[in-house]
């Protein structure tokens, strides 16, 4: 699967699971081997003597652990079955009806409140008893939540596994609320296993080396990442930083190794640049809205002269968006001075474009089109604009079609500038047009805007951004 950002689903490095999926083997051999000499079991016999309970605590960590053993030693077809089995522990439907009618009979609010609570015993499916268990096992977290990332891989539309998922995802987000988890800052002296995995992790923008590494993590860049105690070494989410003068408007120059270092202290703003989510099983659990702020609040304890925090991200479903907009040739979409200056710019080796739009597509189409000069006075305005319709006008119902706009808008952030030429990559040209954004983040006014965009569709944006949407049509 490939690498996605945060607004999507987490990047999943299979050589990243691979080690873990070792690493667990490994902790759990000396719990999983049988004392009792009983063989292979099957994987429904060995799920039944996990509920069943026999013996102590120590019995019931051994018996979880092997059928955890049991699972990972399986290929893809098998732990699909596997998860099936386990799904098909559900809640016994005449137990169910049986506490539903005695429910309804309950006649005086102590007992409705007894039949409620019994009610709810027999509505848990035995299986949640079972995945609370492995939390008992060494790493038995990270197995859960690997566990869950495996059912929403392969659930196909399977309601049975839909529900167990959902038992899963109940579960984790309790464990995993913010009040649980732990903010640290990653730099270059922490374990070099932490920093492979944050290779592997980011999934914005690639690190190519170690030496880009350490350029990230240097005196004027910060990296911190939310952890839970239960997955001390394993990132959850994390965000890079850099500690610049005024806002950046160049991922590539933000990330030039060979750019001179910046004392952080003569740093006026940080820029947030990069946000990765880590655990595909934790998806739809959010905390990243509460890993800006409070690394906004580290930042502004520890440096006095930072005034302004904001972002550089990307806008990946731009490209996608304007080629299908473009693809309609809608009336009013160009002025006649835009229609006539992208014709002329327009490739040579082309057909002659007819209309505005067809020019647009003709130039996005060709290989390095960003490099021309003679391009550029012709695109740049356009692309501006359309973006910022893309960004301000376009819904998902309620929500801004552009995931990355939805997650910072919903944070508490206004879109404060379109840049062009910000991320000249493949995949930066390929899925925003060279294009990225700089989200403001106000401590004093983030709840204001939070509300303004939750509770009522409203997207904030500078003066700036506003004035790119005056005369669209």
């Amino acid at each position: 699967m490939a690498k996605q950002s945060l607004m999507n689903e987490p990047a999943a490095p299979a050589g990243l699971f691979d080690w873990a999926r070792r690493r667990l083997v490994s902790v759990w051999r000396d719990f999983a081997a049988s004392p009792t000499g009983e063989g292979e079991e099957s994987i429904e016999a060995q799920i039944r003597a996990c509920l069943d309970g026999r013996g102590g605590e120590i019995s019931a960590r051994n018996r979880a652990a092997r059928l955890a053993r049991t699972y990972l030693g399986l290929d893809a077809a098998g732990q699909k079955s596997f998860l099936e089995t386990l799904a098909s522990f559900d809640s016994d439907p005449e137990a169910v009806a049986s506490a539903y009618q005695a429910f309804q009979e309950a006649g005086d609010p102590a007992s409705r409140a007894g039949a409620t609570a019994a009610l709810r015993r027999v509505l848990e499916p035995p299986r949640q008893k079972l995945l609370r268990q492995f939390t008992s096992i060494p790493n038995g977290v990270k197995f859960l939540v690997d566990l869950r990332a495996k059912l929403r891989e392969t659930n196909g539309g399977s309601t049975l596994l839909a529900a167990l998922e959902s038992d899963l995802h109940g579960l984790l987000a309790s464990w995993f609320d913010i009040g649980f988890l732990e903010l640290r800052r990653i730099d270059w002296s922490s374990p070099a296993s932490l920093l492979e995995r944050l290779v592997g992790y980011e999934a914005v923008h690639s690190i190519r080396s170690w030496r880009d590494l350490k350029n990230r993590l240097d005196s004027d860049r910060r990296c911190y990442a939310f952890f839970h105690p239960r997955m001390p070494d394993e990132p959850l989410i994390f965000v890079e930083v850099a500690l610049v003068q005024g806002f950046a408007d160049s991922v590539q120059k933000l990330l030039d190794e060979k750019a001179p270092l910046l004392d952080p202290h003569t740093a006026d703003t940080a820029i947030f640049y990069s946000i990765s989510n880590c655990q595909r099983g934790l998806s739809g659990i959010s905390f990243g809205n509460f890993l800006i702020k409070r690394v906004v609040e580290e930042l502004t304890h520890e440096f006095r002269n930072l005034h302004t925090f904001a972002t550089l991200s990307p806008v990946p479903g731009f490209r996608r968006w304007l080629a299908e907009l473009l693809a309609d040739e809608k009336e009013g979409l160009f002025s006649v001075e835009e229609a006539a200056s992208l014709r002329t710019a327009a490739p040579a080796d082309r057909p002659a474009a007819e209309t505005g739009a067809a020019a647009l597509l003709a130039i996005l189409s060709r290989r390095g089109w960003w490099r021309d000069p003679s391009i550029l006075p012709a695109a740049e305005p356009v692309l501006r604009r359309l973006c910022a319709r893309y960004l301000l006008a376009e819904s998902n119902g309620p929500r801004a079609l552009d995931p990355v706009a939805h997650f910072h808008l919903a944070n508490g952030a206004r879109l404060e500038r379109i840049n062009m030429l910000a991320d000249v990559s493949e995949r930066g040209v390929k899925e925003g047009g060279t294009l990225m954004v700089n989200y403001l983040y106000d401590p004093d006014r983030i709840e204001e805007w939070h509300e303004d965009y939750v509770g009522g569709s409203k997207r904030n944006a500078s003066t700036g951004v506003r004035k790119l949407l005056r005369g669209w049509s």
